[in-house]
């Protein structure tokens, strides 16, 4: 996410001090496409070629130039996920990025708990039913990086606004056995009273709503230039998108589904009948 806010920077720079791609790319004896790649975060930040495009654009104070190559350096590390590549599907490396940068994620769930909330015995029971012929250590360090992805929500300072919805649905689904399903609970009451979190039901009595055809995530960030992003998961993969009338949608969506489904306060209520259920 820090190559894509840079990427953007250096676009701006570019376009403010009159420059094409072309006459950028004879400054680096590069083609434009390289040009372009970098500004769309396609590829790492080289940081010679970084500092000779600030010099080439006009940038020449030297406290200006060192900043923006110290988090061109930044940008090129790898991310904490990094060591669960072996476990992180190239689709999902960007949607653990997001989720990191996220001031707001929100979120409509229709099957299971969403992954920053689930307890270690949901999400093994979870990532085994996705995969059904994995050895038991593919499974672990699944689990091991679902926790991880977890401490987001207590980080200090400034964790996100976590947001979901939840079908009726993902509470009565047995996964891994009554005694799973009792604490997965107990940890969704957990959340329902921490500040930064916010939890909604929508119970098969309000009946069709807006976004029943599948899960998706919405983020939003404080830097200025990361528009709101959506991230529709499917078997495969996934689909980003960022078009503001694409993001649009989903957030009306989600917008009348808050409306629809039962209120923040109650859902500590809700739980707790279901569990007794359990």
């Amino acid at each position: 996410m820090l190559r894509v806010v840079l990427g953007k920077r250096l676009a701006e720079l570019r376009e403010r001090a009159g420059i094409g791609y072309e006459a950028a790319a004879r400054a680096l004896d590069v083609t434009h496409a390289t040009i372009r790649r970098m500004e769309k975060a396609e590829v790492g930040l080289k940081i010679p070629y970084v500092e000779k495009l600030l010099r080439t654009y006009g940038v020449t104070d030297p406290e200006e130039v060192e900043s923006f190559l110290a988090l061109a350096r930044e940008a090129n590390k790898p991310g904490w996920w990094h060591r669960y590549r072996d476990v992180l599907p190239e689709w999902f490396s960007a949607f653990v990025s997001l989720e990191g940068e996220a001031s707001l994620i929100r979120a409509y769930e229709p099957h299971y708990v969403p992954g920053l909330l689930q307890t270690e015995d949901y999400a093994r029971a979870v990532l085994r039913a996705g995969l059904p012929h994995a050895p038991a250590e593919t499974i672990e360090r699944g689990v091991s990086l679902r926790m991880a992805r977890q401490r987001l929500l207590t980080r200090d300072p400034a964790p996100p606004l976590l947001w979901v919805v939840m079908d009726e649905t993902v509470l009565r689904r047995p996964i891994g056995g009554p005694a799973v399903m009792r604490a997965q609970i107990d940890r969704l009451v957990a959340a329902c009273a921490m500040p930064n979190v916010r939890l909604q039901v929508m119970p098969f009595a309000a009946g069709p709503h807006p976004a029943m055809y599948g899960p998706f995530h919405i983020f939003r960030f404080e830097i200025r230039e990361l528009p709101d992003v959506v991230c529709s998961e499917n078997l495969v993969g996934a689909v980003y998108l960022d078009e503001r009338d694409d993001v649009s949608a989903f957030l009306e969506a989600l917008d009348r589904m808050c409306a629809q489904a039962a209120p923040a306060h109650s859902t500590e209520a809700v739980l707790g009948r279901i569990r007794k259920e359990i």
